[in-house]
């Protein structure tokens, strides 16, 4: 598929060229770009020509003289322009295949693809590369690439992965090494299969990739209602030991490379690490160090708090057994303020089960069959429950569908890591 513009940047080449919202770039200098990297190098260029399809299907070219460094100002539907290289694997703990029917079809999209990898940290696990993939990344160097590893152990990710290409994880890393491509490394923890002795023997591996490695991020396995693989969820003691054998990893490697997401200290009702641990946050998305960001920020903006708000206001934040802690604590100072009463409801996924405890997996149903009739004022939700650029929760209920059930006002904290937009709201409300 071509290149669709869904946006014009103001003051840009593109608007003063007269482009357009659903634009096609066919070609640059003759060349069809595959997806954001060729775009960005053939911009490098001082002269272009421009190949574009025009909405009302009319093809025009511009030739342009520009800076060297200059873009057209223009974003894209999509980071890749021709087919997403799809997931070859049938993992056990794959979360898309743990989903009922009749959600939005962007959720059943099993991408594997080292180009979203490389331009927006999504995960992949290296078993659909082609030679031709392997050169590309070699020659443009594209690092760092996100890397879903799980285990070293070859038969153990064979029969985590269900493709007998798993086994070359090894090879893969090597090769990386040679090639000198920085990654980041992920483990989807499950109890039974690549914990303990397992996670220990991977671990051990990943040292001789240090010169590559510049994160190790384990996460636990995500378990719904709908999971047909027998998987055993995170206890107590899994999550414990799994804090104190990256807490000794660290200590031998002599750096914090090594990170348990959130969900382990919670889990182990075990104290949030200082930010030192998570280095420069390079898995926040995975979950890997967003309490300790909002614990920082909250405790840096609390004494820019009202003492007091002009007029008597009660405001509900919705969490998840994730953050309930952290958000407790944030709701004790704000109770200090006068006229203002927050509280807290901690939401269960009835949707997904139980054993989801992550805010960006609780639907729009769920907001409304536990909160209908708590006579709620105004909801505050943070904008991972949300799918992005929208208002539409995961089971295509709307924040319109929420606040015509609920009778309430509702506000979205779009930086789930800051707290000054707590503030915002206070003074908003």
């Amino acid at each position: 598929m071509p290149a669709v513009i869904s946006e014009i940047q103001k003051n840009s080449i593109a608007e003063e060229l007269g482009f357009e919202k659903g634009d096609k770039i066919i070609s640059i200098n003759q060349e069809k770009p595959q997806d954001m990297i060729d775009y960005r190098y053939m911009m490098c260029a001082e002269e272009i020509e421009i190949e574009i399809e025009k909405s009302s299907g009319e093809i025009e070219i511009y030739e342009i003289e520009k800076d060297f460094d200059e873009d057209l100002g223009v974003v894209f539907e999509s980071a890749v322009f021709d087919r997403i290289k799809p997931c070859t694997n049938h993992c056990i703990f794959c979360f898309v295949d743990q989903q009922p029917e009749g959600l939005r079809k962007s959720l059943y999209i099993k991408d594997d693809d080292y180009r979203l990898s490389y331009l927006q940290g999504t995960y992949v696990t290296l078993t659909n590369l082609t030679q031709k993939d392997r050169e590309r990344i070699e020659q443009l160097h594209l690092g760092p690439l996100y890397v879903s590893v799980h285990t070293t152990n070859p038969d153990l990710r064979v029969k985590m992965l269900n493709n007998p290409k798993a086994a070359n994880i090894m090879d893969d890393l090597k090769w990386l090494k040679k090639a000198d491509i920085p990654i980041h490394a992920q483990i989807v923890l499950c109890p039974g299969y690549n914990d303990r002795k397992e996670l220990e023997r991977t671990l051990h591996d990943f040292v001789q990739f240090k010169s590559i490695i510049q994160s190790i991020a384990i996460v636990p396995v995500g378990i719904t209602r709908f999971h047909k693989n027998n998987l055993k969820t995170l206890t107590k003691e899994n999550a414990l030991h799994v804090i104190k054998q990256v807490e000794n990893f660290n200590k031998e490697v002599k750096k914090h490379l090594a990170m348990a997401s959130d969900e382990f200290f919670v889990k182990a009702d075990y104290p949030i690490p200082d930010k030192k641990y998570y280095g420069n946050f390079a898995q926040i998305e995975d979950g890997v160090g967003a309490l300790r960001l909002l614990i920082d920020d909250f405790e840096k903006n609390r004494k820019k708090l009202p003492k007091s708000i002009n007029t008597k206001k009660e405001i509900t934040f919705a969490t998840t057994d994730c953050a309930k802690h952290v958000m407790q604590d944030i709701i004790e100072e704000l109770n200090k303020i006068g006229n203002l009463k927050c509280n807290l409801v901690n939401l269960k996924n009835n949707f997904f089960g139980e054993n989801v405890t992550v805010a960006g997996l609780i639907t729009g149903n769920d907001l409304i069959n536990q909160l209908k009739g708590k006579d709620i004022e105004n909801l505050v939700i943070p904008s991972i429950m949300l799918r992005p650029f929208s208002e539409d929760f995961l089971d295509n209920v709307t924040v319109s569908d929420v606040k015509k059930a609920l009778g309430c006002n509702i506000y979205i904290i779009k930086d789930i890591y800051s707290s000054k937009e707590f503030t915002d709201i206070i003074k908003s409300t």
